[in-house]
């Protein structure tokens, strides 16, 4: 009788194990941006991946276009466990913390090729700041660069003293400022009545929002100075990652290293899809002349110092990690 009660409870134990380990766990992932944009759409491959190397058994319920948070509340969202992952724009905790406006300051990396060495100096720093959190962090995925829409042509900052410029955030502002501009919040949508009105003379930001704003009635040169190529971050809450089984782990951070390589090719074609309709609208492509480009130079060192004293030492070790990654020779692309 004690062995048929001994083999009884083997039994519902062994059931038991089996169904926690085929349960089926649903985690929710709120992004503020749209379906239509290339960072959702990589999000749900994301979401695709992680669902098909799980057998199902791990699924992301993606609320895009901040239908279930603002994007301000996303990060309190997944450190309190309220959802498990979440996506948001990197800077937008800068006064959390400076170390988060690393990817916006003004002429610090000025290709994808230096984006991808400042995000590979600053992901540690982020990583540790974010753990401090109880927070993971997966991926990151550019933007496309940031470049000015201006309605005539420059060649030096005299030509863009008192030029009421459109800000959205404190760096922005304090460049302008020191290039001798007056900042102007506008937001996104009322771009095109403020240029209409005179509100703004002209704005920095991405070949993305220059076409979905239609710039070109309103503005008819994009200066591409990819001053600055920001990114987005996606993080998980630390203690629901950690529950999973290994095997899930394993999964998450496998699709999460392919979202992230999938998400800069997908940022690189977009700048030069959006580039091209902006000359077939009319809009001409520029480049800063080298006397504007030394200009700049100078309130990029200014902004960089600023910058530093702000983040202390872990800004320190960003940027000087960021100056051997520049200085790194290339490396042979057969590894000898």
């Amino acid at each position: 009788m004690k062995l048929q009660l001994v083999l009884l409870v083997c039994l519902v134990w062994l059931v038991g194990c089996e169904q926690q380990q085929s349960k089926h766990i649903v985690w929710n992932m709120p992004t503020s941006f749209g379906d239509g944009v290339f960072h959702t759409k990589n999000i749900y491959e994301f979401a695709k991946e992680i669902e098909q190397g799980t057998q199902g058994r791990l699924k992301l319920e993606i609320y895009s276009g901040a239908s279930l948070y603002k994007q301000p509340d996303i990060k309190r969202a997944v450190r309190s466990g309220q959802v498990a992952m979440g996506e948001t724009v990197l800077s937008l905790y800068g006064n959390e913390n400076p170390i988060y406006q690393i990817d916006t300051l003004p002429l610090l990396a000025t290709s994808y090729e230096n984006a991808r060495k400042l995000w590979i100096a600053s992901r540690e720093e982020l990583e540790n700041s974010l753990a401090a959190q109880n927070l993971k962090l997966l991926f990151s995925v550019p933007w496309p660069p940031q470049g000015l829409y201006i309605k005539r042509e420059i060649n030096s900052l005299d030509d863009m003293r008192a030029m009421k410029i459109r800000s959205y955030n404190a760096m922005l502002s304090r460049l302008i400022q020191l290039m001798g501009g007056v900042p102007t919040s506008v937001e996104s949508s009322d771009i095109a009545q403020a240029f209409s009105t005179g509100m703004i003379d002209s704005m920095m930001t991405s070949p993305s929002t220059g076409v979905s704003s239609q710039c070109w009635d309103y503005v008819r040169f994009y200066y591409d100075f990819q001053a600055w190529i920001p990114k987005n971050m996606v993080f998980v809450n630390q203690t629901l990652f950690d529950a999973l089984p290994k095997s899930m782990q394993e999964v998450v951070l496998k699709a999460a290293a392919a979202a992230e390589q999938r998400g800069w090719e997908l940022s690189q074609r977009e700048t030069e899809s959006k580039l091209a309709i902006l000359q077939k609208n009319g809009v001409k492509i520029m480049f800063p002349s080298d006397k504007l480009l030394a200009e700049l130079t100078e309130i990029r060192r200014q902004m960089a110092k600023e910058w530093e004293a702000r983040a202390g030492v872990a800004g320190e070790r960003i940027l000087k990690k960021y100056d051997e990654l520049l200085n790194a020779p290339p490396s042979h692309p057969m590894g000898m």
